[in-house]
């Protein structure tokens, strides 16, 4: 009897490969679509995306409130009637409010594509902000935030956010329960009218593009009227707070959450692409040496992780974890540890690999299907970038050095620099 040889697999090298462009049109009123052809399923995901995020608004929970309320009654219909129409028509819609940017994204048959757009023009420009709606949101969103408070991890947030970014600019003020109460249909209106306009807007189209989705989006959206008194400039200033270390009392916690970070730069920087290399050496996946230490080794945490993120007006590092009271100190002293080693020990090749393959593979996931191609897209678009971004950031995967890894995390990670905030 003959033995077959079993030959081990070949392993190839994860690659995101060539992403597909986004082919820019414009409607009759100038309004940019961005359409990304992909699936075979008859079916669009339609975002609409309006400069209208929390950085520009006056007052805390205008930006997002007004967003929530869209779809809570309009000119020609009532909440009901919208939320009975999406489900009649098989629609999935979400609304969000970010710090920059606040919009709509709805998921239809394309079969449907008329009934829907028609509607979403209605909820986008066209709201009235009844007043009993806008209570029960009201009530609603201070019941989760007093729930909110009593954890410890948002306490730390909250601050961590209030220190690096000020106080005073959206970034960084914290909600208030007072001001739940100041949010008054007016307020909306007045906020709704100088942000949600034509000149304000771009609409990001995904899956099976047809020329009847164009031909529909320019009668729904084309033929509005820009209005010439809309100003995109944010008056608000970041200034970071002087006292970088801060503990937050809470009687009765179990745990004590720890965010330790600073402002940083934003993804158009050059170097954004090597520090994101860098967080996840340090704390950006299960097997970062964050977690094998303060989780594996010292079992101090169930979890520990960090992340870089970027905002149109600045970026920021945080690294987050919660352990208990005693282990507060160590927990702390042994992040900083982790991150002088990075700042003068050589990252060896195996761990290098491992990260090379973990963050290509994300980018692969990043790209995968229509939805995910046009939230990769809003991603880089809203910072005036294009898919060269992910091609330069894929490049440094693959080709970062150890001595650049020592370099960026001198640069970035200079321990004196750092906010320490905890919780508990």
């Amino acid at each position: 009897m003959t033995r077959k040889l079993l030959l081990k697999p070949t392993v190839s090298p994860v690659d995101p490969g060539k992403i597909p462009e986004a082919v820019c049109v414009r409607l009759n009123n100038n309004i940019p679509v961005f359409l990304i052809e992909a699936g075979l399923e008859d079916l669009s995901r339609i975002e609409f995306t309006f400069g209208a995020g929390n950085a520009y608004e006056y007052l805390p929970l205008l930006a997002s409130t007004t967003n929530f309320m869209l779809t809570e009654g309009t000119r020609n219909h009532t909440s009901s009637e919208i939320n009975n129409a999406l489900d009649f028509y098989g629609t999935l819609s979400h609304q969000y409010a970010e710090n920059d940017r606040a919009g709509i994204v709805i998921c239809v048959l394309n079969k449907h594509l008329d009934k829907i757009l028609e509607l979403a023009r209605e909820i986008l420009f066209f709201p009235v902000f009844p007043a009993s709606e806008l209570k029960t949101l009201i009530r609603k969103r201070l019941r989760k935030y007093l729930i909110s408070r009593e954890k410890v991890h948002n306490l730390a947030l909250d601050k961590f956010y209030e220190s690096i970014f000020g106080s005073h600019h959206p970034y960084g003020r914290q909600t208030l329960p007072d001001d739940f109460g100041k949010m008054i249909p007016l307020l909306l209106k007045d906020f709704h009218s100088g942000h949600y306009t034509p000149q304000n807007m771009a609409i990001i189209v995904s899956g099976k593009i047809t020329e009847k989705l164009l031909k529909l989006l320019n009668n729904c959206f084309g033929e509005i009227s820009p209005d010439d008194t809309y100003n995109e400039e944010s008056c608000n200033v970041l200034e970071s707070q002087k006292t970088k270390k801060v503990h937050i009392e809470k009687p009765g916690a179990l745990q004590t959450a720890i965010r330790i970070g600073s402002p940083t730069i934003d993804k158009r920087h050059p170097d954004y692409p090597g520090l994101k290399v860098l967080n996840v050496l340090l704390g950006g996946y299960f097997g970062s040496r964050l977690m094998k230490n303060i989780r594996e080794e010292k079992g101090l945490t169930y979890g520990i992780h960090s992340t870089v993120f970027s905002f149109n007006l600045s970026g920021y590092k945080v690294i987050s974890t919660e352990v208990s009271k005693k282990s507060t100190q160590l927990a702390i002293d042994e992040i900083y540890k982790e991150i002088r080693l990075l700042q003068s020990v050589p990252v060896k090749k195996e761990e290098m690999e491992v990260v090379r393959n973990y963050m290509l593979g994300d980018m692969v996931r990043m790209f995968d299907g229509p939805f995910a191609l046009a939230e990769s897209f809003r991603l880089a678009w809203e910072f005036g970038l294009d898919n060269s971004y992910y091609y330069r950031l894929a490049d440094k995967i693959k080709s970062i050095k150890a001595d650049e890894i020592i370099a960026l995390a001198q640069t970035y990670y200079n321990i004196d620099d750092l906010y320490e905030i905890t919780a508990g």
